[in-house]
């Protein structure tokens, strides 16, 4: 596929790349994403879903996606990829179908921004408004997956996030201590082929930017692993479900993160830098 990007917006030190404007396209827009692409009616109070994803879906074939795998790597911001493109993620640009600047959610917090990606409503709406995990008591994407007759799971690190705001449903949490072990098992799920939906969490970069810097070498590892991990991913639906399964497989950030007093990395801004994302998506 052709680049998203001009030449002239990837600049050599990464300032300038998407510090200007606000991207459109809002997280909100994912959960109804996922159900649009799956034939399932989204919930009224849910945000429309991304028309270029049901286009790109359509184009590839007219039959709906009967498996989703949700990639969701932490705080890599549409200025990171931008600053990395050549580096890490014109790697990723080759092997997928489409790529897409988002929007995230004020304030640009984790629990916030997942919240709203999987509920598909604003914080005012779904009620997770600051850096706080509780479990949702709104409806959420994985309640119109269970209400329709779909198996989700959710696969993620202790204590992060999406590891405690979704609970209490009827699906299965696969919860473990390392980002490796995570990786490990939603392999091995994609392998046993039992689920419709499953969902992996990875918060490597956004551990590593808050303790280091957004561009610091260990940060610039995780994002290579990020990379690595979606790659991994695809050849892997490829291997055990292309033929079998039409597969919905993104690459879904939740927010942007800035260098907190020119050092350490940080996200709390109503700004670009902290509100602009980057998402792929594969039709497999």
């Amino acid at each position: 596929m052709s680049s998203v990007f001009n030449e002239e917006d990837i600049s050599k030190d990464g300032k300038l790349f998407g510090l200007k404007d606000f991207n459109t396209t809002c997280i909100t827009q994912v959960s109804s994403t996922i159900l649009s692409l799956l034939n399932i009616t989204p919930e009224e109070n849910m945000d429309l879903p991304i028309n270029e994803v049901l286009s790109l879906s359509k184009e590839k074939s007219s039959s709906p996606c009967d498996r989703i795998v949700m990639y969701n790597p932490d705080a890599i911001a549409y200025w990171i990829f931008g600053r990395f493109y050549k580096k890490y993620f014109s790697r990723l640009e080759k092997n997928v179908d489409l790529v897409l600047p988002m929007l995230s959610v004020f304030p640009p917090k984790t629990p916030v921004c997942f919240a709203s990606m999987y509920s598909g409503l604003m914080p005012e709406a779904h009620g997770i408004k600051k850096y706080e995990k509780p479990v949702l008591k709104c409806s959420t994407v994985f309640d119109t997956l269970i209400k329709n007759g779909k198996k989700a799971a959710i696969v993620s690190t202790k204590g992060d996030s999406i590891s405690l705001i979704f609970l209490e449903r009827s699906m299965d949490y696969f919860i473990y201590r390392t980002v490796k072990e995570c990786n490990k098992k939603a392999h091995e799920l994609i392998k046993s082929d039992e689920y419709d939906v499953i969902v992996l969490y990875n918060t490597d970069y956004d551990y590593w930017m808050h303790r280091n810097t957004p561009t610091g070498l260990i940060a610039q590892s995780a994002l290579k692993q990020d990379v690595n991990e979606y790659l991994t991913l695809k050849n892997l639906i490829e291997s055990e479900w292309k033929g079998k399964h039409k597969t919905a497989l993104a690459f879904a950030p939740d927010h942007g993160c800035h260098r907190w007093y020119g050092v350490l990395g940080q996200h709390e801004l109503n700004k670009p830098c902290d509100m602009n994302t980057v998402h792929a998506w594969s039709i497999i």
